[in-house]
C-alpha cells in the first residue's frame, strides 16, 4: 500500500500526532512529497525491518530484423535487492517548572519541533549518503543505501565540466548549464519529480533559469516558496548537525563542484519504505500532571528508501559552483 505523510495524518485521531506530522512535512519538502510503501512487518521482515524488492537496472530494447534473420537478443536486466527502514529520532527532557513557566514560548513544543527538524535532516542525509555497510568516508553507515551509493558507477551517473562559480561565468555559461541539465533530464525513462541539491547549487540553477526566463516559484499549503524547473521541484537537501557544526547533506567537493540528484517518486521508481499500519512517525509528549520533576518526550521516524528502477533516478556532477579549496 502506498501512503504519503498527508494521508497518514488523516488516519490519526490525536490532534498532537497530526501536528507532529505537519511539523515533519514543513521541515522537509522531500518527506512531504515522498510516497511510502508501508509494507514492512517485523513478523515477516525480522527485527531489522527489512524490505526486499527487484530493481530494474537495464531496460529491454527493441529493433528491426530482415526477412530470414533473427532479432539481436537483448534482455532487460534486474537484480534482487534488500534495504531496510531505520529508527530515527531522539528524546528530550524538560523540567516541569520550565515547561509551566515558559510563557509565550511553549518549551515542550519548541523541543519537539527542534527534534523533528534534526530527525528530518538525518533522514535527508541517509537518503543521499546512507549505506547499509561501511563504504568509506562521506557515508552514513549502518542505515540504508542512499542515492549516492545507489547511483555511483551506474549508467545513470553523468559528469560535465561547466563553471558558474562567479556572476560573470554564470552570465557566460547559463545557457550551457541549462542545456546540460536538459540533456540529463532526457536520460530519465520518466520525467523526474524532484531535483535534490545543496543551497549553493540551487542558487546557481536559479540564477541560470532566471537569466533564461525559465524560473518559476509558487507557495505551497504551508506557505513555503517552492521553486521548479520545467515543473520539476528544486529541493535544497539542507544541512545536518554532525555534533560540532552544521554541514551540507550534499557537500561541495574540494574542486568546487557538487552533484545534483534527480528522482521520479513512485512505487516503481524512488520511494520511501515504512512499517505497516501507517506507523511512520510516532511521538510521546510527557504528562505534566504526572509525578516527577523532569519530563521526557521523544520523536521517532521509522523509514528508509528504495530505488526500483535506476532509469528513473540520476546523478549529475561536475558543475563548478565555487572556487576550488586552497
Amino acid at each position: 500500500m502506498a501512503i504519503t505523510l498527508a494521508e497518514a495524518k488523516v488516519g490519526m485521531a490525536d490532534k498532537v500526532d497530526q501536528q507532529i506530522i505537519d511539523m515533519f512535512r514543513r521541515s522537509s519538502l522531500l518527506l512531504d512529497k515522498l510516497i511510502f510503501d508501508d509494507a514492512i512487518s517485523p513478523g515477516t521482515g525480522g527485527s531489522t525491518l527489512a524490505y526486499g524488492y527487484v530493481q530494474l537496472k537495464t531496460p529491454s530494447t527493441a529493433g528491426v530484423r530482415q526477412i530470414g534473420n533473427e532479432y539481436t537478443p537483448g534482455e532487460a536486466k534486474r537484480e534482487k535487492k534488500t534495504t531496510q527502514a531505520i529508527i530515527m529520532g531522539g528524546s528530550f527532557k524538560v523540567d516541569r517548572v520550565i515547561a509551566e513557566t515558559s510563557g509565550g514560548v511553549d518549551e515542550l513544543a519548541f523541543q519537539a519541533e527542534q527534534k523533528i527538524k534534526a530527525t528530518a535532516n538525518y533522514f535527508h542525509n541517509a537518503a543521499i549518503n546512507g549505506t547499509s555497510a561501511s563504504s568509506g568516508a562521506g557515508y552514513v553507515t549502518d542505515t540504508f543505501d542512499g542515492l549516492k551509493k545507489l547511483l555511483t558507477g551506474t549508467s545513470s551517473a553523468f559528469t560535465t565540466t561547466l563553471d558558474v562559480s562567479t556572476s560573470a561565468l554564470t552570465d557566460s555559461n547559463y545557457n550551457a548549464v541549462l542545456d546540460v541539465l536538459d540533456d540529463f533530464l532526457k536520460e530519465f525513462s520518466e520525467k523526474p519529480d524532484m531535483l535534490l541539491m545543496n543551497s549553493k547549487m540551487l542558487a546557481k540553477i536559479r540564477a541560470c533559469a532566471r537569466r533564461a526566463g525559465y524560473y518559476n516559484r509558487s507557495a505551497d499549503g504551508f506557505g513555503r516558496t517552492v521553486e521548479d524547473y520545467d515543473g520539476i521541484i528544486l529541493c535544497d537537501a539542507g544541512k545536518y548537525y554532525n555534533g560540532s557544526q552544521s554541514v551540507d547533506v550534499i557537500p561541495v567537493a574540494a574542486n568546487g563542484t557538487s552533484p545534483v540528484y534527480g528522482v521520479k517518486i513512485a512505487l516503481n521508481a524512488f520511494h520511501g519504505i515504512s512499517p505497516t499500519g501507517s506507523k511512520i512517525i510516532s511521538t510521546r509528549m510527557p504528562d505534566l500532571s504526572a509525578p516527577g520533576a523532569v519530563k521526557e518526550g521523544d520523536v521517532e521516524l521509522v523509514a528508509g528508501v528504495a530505488l526500483k528502477d535506476t532509469t528513473k533516478a540520476g546523478m549529475l556532477d561536475g558543475i563548478k559552483i565555487q572556487a576550488a579549496a586552497g
